[in-house]
């Protein structure tokens, strides 16, 4: 067994799983684990399952069981550090499942803060604090108010860096840069990754940022991306993301829109079987069509 990751080891590129079902709507096991061995081979650092990009909020409770397992077992003995979304919005709920995914073999954990209803700052203060209580496990804490409307300022999410060094911080406000760099001067022993499927990639490693959490169709970019910034070859870097950035700029516009565009890449590529997406979702053009095919080319993906 090897040893437990610490806060500091979740860095890098480190793509949320895509869901693959069938045409019917039904979870496809066998792309789900095509899928996990393709990314395990793409030179990403680790995974998350059950982000907003692996459409939990459409999968039931037998299902996130399933899949956990298979998640755990596929990618078991590899490079890739596994991390889970925890995101119920129940406090009693989420430390529980906090608690299952650590000892099914999670080496991190991810916290999507409760905001059905508005709950009070002090009461997703209190959700934060006890899942990081139950754990003792990386657990990244998601900061997305875009997608779930709650803000939350950077002197809230500093104090939980200070209280829980086993935290590390998912940045995704739009735009994230400003944000992060107050929250880090506040916590300057932090760790940051950036979602929003690498939009402000570069800008955030310059403000402290230690990676990036985007979709998983062209994992194999977002990796080339940071390894030239990690060997000091930021003209490299910043020529091959100003050429990444108009697709998803556009592909961002919404989410819905973004997870289907990630799907129908996937299944463009052989990786997993069809790109159904559980409704409601997201009806590509023939003109978004067109556009997936030159970022296939334009990127060299198959």
């Amino acid at each position: 067994m090897s040893a437990p990751y610490t806060a500091a080891d979740i860095c890098g590129v480190n793509p949320i799983v895509a869901m693959p079902f069938t045409s019917q709507g039904e979870i496809d096991e066998l792309s789900f684990v095509r899928l996990l061995e393709h990314l395990a081979s793409t030179g990403a650092h680790g995974v998350t399952l059950f982000g907003i990009a692996s459409e939990f909020p459409k999968l039931d409770d037998y299902e996130r069981d399933r899949l956990s397992q298979l998640f755990i077992s596929t990618l078991a003995g590899g490079s890739l550090y596994r991390a889970m979304s925890v995101t119920d919005h129940s406090t009693e709920l989420a430390v529980k499942r906090a608690r299952r995914y650590s000892a099914l073999g999670a080496d991190a954990l991810m916290l999507l803060p409760p905001f059905f209803l508005s709950p009070s700052p002090q009461a997703v203060q209190a959700h934060i604090s006890a899942v990081l209580e139950a754990v003792d496990i990386p657990v990244m804490v998601q900061y997305a108010p875009g997608e779930t409307g709650l803000p939350i300022p950077p002197q809230q999410l500093a104090e939980v860096a200070e209280r829980f060094p086993h935290a590390v911080f998912k940045i995704e406000c739009n735009p994230p840069v400003e944000y992060t760099r107050e929250f880090l001067r506040y916590a300057p022993q932090a760790s940051v990754l950036n979602g929003y499927a690498g939009l402000y990639m570069l800008k955030m490693l310059e403000a402290g940022g230690k990676g990036v959490m985007p979709g998983c169709s062209f994992s194999e970019v977002y990796v080339q991306i940071y390894r030239h910034w990690q060997a000091g070859e930021y003209h490299q870097a910043q020529t091959l993301h100003q050429r990444l950035l108009p697709f998803i700029q556009r592909w961002m516009s919404h989410c819905e829109y973004i997870i289907q565009v990630e799907k129908t890449l996937l299944m463009a590529r052989g990786i997993i079987a069809t790109d159904y997406c559980r409704h409601p979702g997201w009806a590509l053009t023939d003109a978004d069509r067109v556009v997936i095919d030159d970022f296939r080319q334009a990127f060299d993906l198959r």
